[in-house]
């Protein structure tokens, strides 16, 4: 948010935060959700570059579409592994892998 708008915004008696701030969540917590998006952001981005459907990567996976559509959306009902998983069948090294995490 631009400066100016954060000023006028506390001049009229606004608070300024983050989701974080508003959500009350630990820096554990925070750092976790940011690591699941980076992994769901990176399965696309794989996804696409490998030239795969959502379908086909489903079946890869032993999964569904709808359920890589959530993979990729970063629905929070998602589990580590399995966007993992994903990350390996599309040919991610553990090298990429640390890459995505840091």
């Amino acid at each position: 948010m631009e400066s100016k708008k954060k000023k006028k915004l506390k001049a009229k008696g606004w608070s300024i935060g983050s989701a974080s701030d508003f959500l009350e969540l630990t820096p554990e917590e925070s750092r976790f959700i940011e690591l699941k998006l980076a992994l769901s952001a990176s399965l696309r981005e794989a996804r696409l570059k490998h030239g795969a459907t959502q379908f086909e990567l489903a079946k890869l996976v032993g999964s569904s579409q709808s359920r890589v559509a959530k993979m990729e959306a970063g629905d929070p009902t998602v589990t580590f592994d399995l966007l993992l998983k994903a990350l390996l069948a599309l040919g991610v090294t553990k090298k990429q892998l640390s890459r995505i995490i840091a």
